[in-house]
């Protein structure tokens, strides 16, 4: 028994981060695959859904203005948004995720990196989908140091999976 951990949407979204910082235009059918995600599908309610997903990917490869949107696409824009900003930084709260081993945990959970929103994670069933979003660096303290919620990266994320 152990924690399987998917971090296959954040390695998409970091192709569609890169692409759009460096100017080019990610395919429609590209943005509406990530929105199709079964990984997203487990955080759609009626304020945020697939065709926000789209909606907001695509404004942001095409350098359009988002309009007539809920808070929690408008969030959504924004952590994406800020992704772009420093892909270096991006590649720091990266590290972690692919470094992470849970392996001595005895839980059957399956831990899923995802473009959140709002919450910190999302707990259905056996899977706890992790918002990359929150996952912070230290880069103004010289630490570089990883957390979430104010704790070590993988400290808080076997508090998360212990709790769920």
């Amino acid at each position: 028994m152990s924690v399987k951990i998917n971090n296959e949407l954040i390695e998409t979204m970091l192709y569609f981060w890169q692409a759009t910082s460096e100017g080019e235009k990610v395919g429609e059918d590209f943005i509406r695959g990530i929105a199709n995600r079964p990984e997203l599908k487990m955080i759609y309610d009626e304020n945020f859904n697939e065709e926000d997903v789209r909606k907001v990917l695509s404004a942001i490869s095409n350098r359009e203005r988002l309009n007539d949107v809920s808070k929690q696409a408008k969030k959504f824009w924004n952590n994406n948004m800020w992704m772009m900003e420093d892909l270096g930084v991006v590649d720091m709260m990266v590290s972690p995720v692919k470094h992470l081993n849970l392996d001595d945990m005895d839980s059957e959970k399956t831990l899923i990196f995802i473009p959140g929103h709002v919450d910190e994670y999302y707990a259905k069933g056996d899977t706890i989908l992790i918002n990359f979003f929150k996952i912070m660096v230290d880069i103004f303290g010289g630490t570089n140091e990883v957390t979430m919620d104010g704790e070590p990266f993988e400290e808080h994320i076997r508090k998360i999976v212990n709790e769920n």
